[in-house]
């Protein structure tokens, strides 16, 4: 492989890896939260027992719909189990005269048409929070802005994501054997280690997310084949995911089978655990029940269905295989996701998560080791230079205080209080907004100590608090034997010691002597600035 074709390889790697590197560093940081969406969901309910008879909410679910919106177009039933909160219903009024509605879930957009009911089948009456959904959703749509021009930018950014790393194969020809050299408190050659490690450590894991992250947004990126071969995007939907015929309202009432009683024909016919339950017209003589398998428990997220009269119970509709460029897809989707995994999965997705954000946080202060290194005068930086250090640490240094500050905001803004949701999310981004206005206030180095620093005090303390003043800190939940509280507060605190730490580092570091005598001697040899969190001598 020639020398030109790695330097140019080189050079795609780097500027793709920094021009959105701040926008791939929080979807990874977002994303990889997402793999325990459902756990934080609960996590954020602390009033909220565990599901232990799945059967008994779905049973309660049907009792308050029945009573709630008895006339509705449909019920949707998200089906309970023990790492969620509970079962999520939504409704869908009918139509007014002369007003037309798609056939989606209708509700899910609004809180006067959904409830959430709890382990004993009542309907909860529990904080109102985005929990791990907000976290879900923001990798990929991100926030204040429309969903359309926030996937464009995370599209994108992935394209740049999937050109660095396949451009660092080439351009690292040592790159594995790096992976098992870490030499510290080196300047570039320590950050360069440390970027390989992380870059090595999981680099199938990262091929696949930011590949098969494409996947999940190819109609958008690639609309051409849709375009070309379909009308409208019904048609597209229903190629995609077939669904039984649509039913209209007889006016005559019947009773609605009991959908508890129906659940083990479905994963008999499924071949495996029901996840949803779409009820259309309830309470009428044409009623029908759709269940679809559970995500969590097959790879595809093209999960199969089947419906069933819902006055008979009897089995009306199976959806069809998918063909083969549907199954890929899905399985594509599936595996991005990581829906299908176990605790154990979970944790790997996880840790290769943490790896890849850490790959791409590292990767953004590299190219400002590297090129402090080359200017004339390190001590005074050009503007170009200055603004990719300040952002660097308000992206890298202040994102995760936000996602703090929105913990910390879950437990401590009163449990009844309106837009309660919304205003934990406005906090993360007050907290960010600060961070970054501390970044511009603040010489690099103090700035990155100091925002490393308060993010770890403040997940390290919020254990503490749950065991004081909460409902379900760590010595309760052991009590009650459930884990998912004492992982998610042990998690927190091991990343609030060790961001402790890396801030305690980043205190204690001191230009070597022979460095400063180097700079002296030749300005431009070598890095000697503090502004750069490097491992201390």
């Amino acid at each position: 492989m020639s020398k030109g074709f790695r330097q140019s390889q080189s050079f795609l790697h780097t500027w793709s890896g920094l021009l959105l590197g701040w926008v791939l560093f929080i979807v990874f940081v977002a994303g990889t939260i997402a793999f325990w969406r459902e756990g934080l969901n609960r996590y954020m309910r602390p009033e909220l027992p565990r599901v232990e008879q799945p059967m008994r909410v779905l049973a309660g679910a049907q009792r308050f719909l029945q009573g709630k919106a008895p006339g509705a177009k449909s019920w949707s039933i998200a089906m309970p189990w023990a790492r969620m909160p509970g079962a999520t219903v939504f409704w869908q009024p009918q139509p007014k005269p002369g007003e037309t509605r798609g056939r989606g879930r209708g509700g899910r957009g609004r809180r006067d048409t959904q409830a959430l009911i709890a382990a004993d089948g009542l309907p909860a009456t529990v904080r109102d929070t985005r929990g791990g959904e907000f976290f879900y959703r923001f990798h990929f749509d991100l926030h204040y802005m429309p969903v359309i021009f926030a996937r464009w930018i995370v599209g994108i950014a992935t394209m740049l994501m999937l050109v660095a790393i396949l451009s660092g194969i080439v351009t690292h020809k040592k790159i594995f054997r790096d992976f098992f050299t870490l030499r510290r408190g080196k300047g570039q050659r320590s950050w360069l280690d440390g970027h390989n490690a992380t870059g090595v450590l999981a680099l199938p894991f990262h091929l696949m997310i930011t590949y098969t992250g494409l996947v999940t947004l190819m109609a958008m990126l690639m609309p051409w084949a849709v375009v070309a071969n379909y009308t409208d995007r019904d048609a597209v939907n229903d190629a995609l995911f077939p669904h039984a015929a649509e039913v209209e309202r007889s006016g005559r009432p019947a009773p609605l089978v009991d959908l508890a009683a129906l659940v083990p024909d479905a994963e008999r016919r499924l071949g495996g655990p029901v996840g949803f339950i779409e009820v259309r017209q309830p309470g009428d003589a044409m009623a029908r029940v759709t269940m679809t398998r559970a995500s969590s428990s097959m790879l595809s997220s093209h999960a199969p269905r089947v419906t069933f009269d819902g006055v008979t119970g009897t089995a009306l509709w199976r959806s069809p295989a998918p063909g083969g460029a549907a199954l890929t897809a899905g399985a594509m989707v599936g595996l991005h996701a990581g829906r299908f995994a176990d605790t154990t999965m979970r944790w790997l997705y996880f840790l290769c998560g943490i790896g890849g954000t850490l790959m791409v946080a590292s990767g953004l202060v590299l190219w400002t080791v590297k090129r402090r290194e080359k200017l004339p005068d390190p001590a005074r930086p050009p503007l170009g230079f200055r603004l990719v250090e300040r952002l660097n640490i308000a992206v890298v240094g202040g994102f995760p205080l936000g996602i703090a500050a929105m913990l910390w905001a879950n437990r401590l803004l009163p449990v009844g209080g309106r837009g309660r949701a919304e205003t934990e999310v406005h906090m993360l981004f007050l907290a960010w907004g600060a961070a970054a206005l501390l970044s511009l206030g603040l010489q690099p180095g103090w700035a990155w100590a100091a925002l490393l620093g308060a993010t770890g005090a403040v997940l390290a303390l919020l254990p503490l608090y749950n065991a004081v003043a909460g409902q379900r800190g760590i010595p309760v939940a052991m009590a009650q034997g459930d884990m998912l509280f004492v992982g998610v507060d042990l998690t927190l605190l091991a990343f609030g010691l060790a961001l402790l730490a890396v801030a305690a580092r980043v205190l204690r570091h001191r230009p070597s002597a022979r460095r400063a005598r180097a700079r002296r001697a030749a300005p431009a040899g070598v890095m000697t600035d503090e502004a750069v969190p490097e491992p201390a001598e």
